[in-house]
C-alpha cells in the first residue's frame, strides 16, 4: 500500500495511515484525482473522437492560413516563382498511403489476438466461465452478460457487504467489545464503498459497450484505497472483531478484488474496439484525403484561386483547406490515441497501489 499524505513528526507511521485512512477526504472520482482541468479531461476522454478530429483539423486549418498569410512574400508569389503547392501535396499523398498501410498493420495486430489454435480457445471459454462462476457466486444469481451490468452486479456486492460490516458493528453494544474507533473506522470504510458502488451504478445505467461511457464510470470507483482502508481496519481491530465480522471482511475484499479483473478486460476489449474502429475511419477517410492531395497536385497552381477577400489570397485559404483535408486520417489518429494513452496511464497498476503525488 502507498500512503500519499507525509507523515507527521508527532506520531508514528502506523497511527499516520490509519488516520489517513480514516479521515481523508479522498477523491473518489477520476476527475477528482486527476488534478487537471475539467476542459483537458473533457478534450482527451470524454469528448465524441470525431469532435476531436474535427478541432484539430480546424485548428490546423486555421494556423496555416494566418502563418501564411502573415508571411512576405506571399503563397500565391511563392507558387508564381516556384511550385511549393505540388512540392507540398506530393508529400501528403506519400504519407497518406504509408499511413494507411500502418493502419491495416495495426488492425491486423488486433485480430491476431482473437486467432488461435482450438485448444487457446477453449483454455480462453475455460478461464471466462471460471471467472463467471465466482461473479456469480459473490452476487448470489448468475453473472450478467452486458459489460456494465457485469460490472454493476460486483458493485452492488460490494455496497452490500460493506452495508452489512457496518451494521454488524453497530448492532453490538460497547461491553462487547465495540470502541469508538471501530465504529468510526467501519463508518468510513462503508461511505467510501458503498457511497461511491451507488454512484457509480447510477452511471453504468443505460449505457452500451462501444461507447466510452461504461469504461469511464468504471474508472469513478477507486478500489485501491477502498482495498487500503479495509486492510487497515482488519490490522488496527483484529482482535475487537467476532468471527461473523472477520468473515463479512473477507467477503467484502472478495467482491472488491474481483472488480479490479473485470475492469480491466472491460478495459481490454474496448481498446481492441476503438483500435478497430480507429483503423476504419482512417481507412475512410484517407480516400478523399488523397483525392484532395492528387488535386492539388495535378490541378493546382497560383493562378487556379485568384484575388483576395480582407487581405487573404484565395490560393491560401484553399491550400490550407487542403492540407486540412489531407491531414484528417492523422487528426483521427491523434484524437482516438490521446484517450488510449490517457486511459492506460490512469490504469496502470491493478491493486491498492497510488501512482500519484496528490489526490
Amino acid at each position: 500500500m502507498t500512503d500519499d499524505g507525509d507523515p507527521s513528526g508527532n506520531a508514528s507511521e502506523t497511527e499516520n495511515a490509519s488516520a489517513a485512512d480514516r479521515g481523508a477526504d479522498t477523491a473518489d472520482t477520476m476527475r477528482g484525482r486527476a488534478g487537471e482541468s475539467r476542459l483537458k479531461l473533457w478534450v482527451l476522454l470524454r469528448a465524441n473522437r470525431l469532435v476531436v478530429a474535427g478541432g484539430v483539423t480546424v485548428v490546423v486549418f486555421v494556423a496555416f492560413v494566418a502563418v501564411a498569410s502573415g508571411l512576405s512574400p506571399s503563397l500565391a508569389t511563392k507558387a508564381g516563382a516556384s511550385d511549393p503547392v505540388e512540392t507540398l501535396f506530393a508529400a501528403m499523398i506519400t504519407a497518406i498511403v504509408t499511413g494507411a498501410t500502418l493502419v491495416v498493420t495495426i488492425g491486423q495486430l488486433v485480430l491476431t489476438q482473437e486467432n488461435g489454435p482450438l485448444g487457446d480457445q477453449r483454455e480462453r471459454m475455460n478461464d471466462s466461465m471460471e471467472v463467471r462462476q465466482s461473479v456469480a457466486s459473490v452476487i448470489g444469481a448468475p453473472a450478467p452478460t452486458d459489460p456494465a451490468a457485469f460490472l454493476a452486479a460486483l458493485l452492488g456486492a460490494a455496497s452490500t457487504r460493506a452495508t452489512a460490516l457496518r451494521e454488524s458493528v453497530h448492532d453490538r453494544t460497547a461491553s462487547e467489545g465495540t470502541a469508538d474507533t471501530l465504529r468510526a473506522d467501519a463508518d468510513a470504510l462503508t461511505d467510501s464503498v458503498a457511497g461511491d458502488a451507488d454512484e457509480v451504478q447510477s452511471q453504468l445505467e443505460d449505457t452500451q459497450f462501444g461507447s466510452f461511457d461504461v469504461v469511464f464510470a468504471a474508472l469513478n470507483f477507486e478500489y485501491g484505497r477502498k482495498l487500503a482502508r479495509l486492510e487497515r481496519l482488519a490490522d488496527d481491530h483484529g482482535e475487537r472483531l467476532t468471527d461473523r465480522e472477520r468473515d463479512l471482511l473477507d467477503d467484502l475484499r472478495e467482491s472488491l478484488t474481483l472488480f479490479p479483473p473485470a475492469r480491466e478486460h472491460v478495459k481490454t476489449l474496448y481498446f481492441q474496439w476503438a483500435l478497430i474502429d480507429l483503423s476504419r475511419l482512417i481507412l475512410y477517410a484517407a480516400v478523399p484525403a488523397l483525392v484532395v492531395a492528387g488535386l492539388m497536385v495535378a490541378v493546382v497552381d497560383a493562378g487556379t484561386f485568384p484575388g483576395q477577400t480582407l487581405g487573404i489570397d484565395h490560393l491560401t485559404v484553399a491550400v490550407g483547406g487542403a492540407f486540412a483535408v489531407a491531414l484528417l486520417p492523422f487528426s483521427l489518429f491523434v484524437a482516438y490515441v490521446f484517450r488510449i494513452l490517457t486511459l492506460a496511464k490512469r490504469t496502470l497498476a491493478i491493486g491498492p497501489l497510488v501512482l500519484r503525488d496528490t489526490e
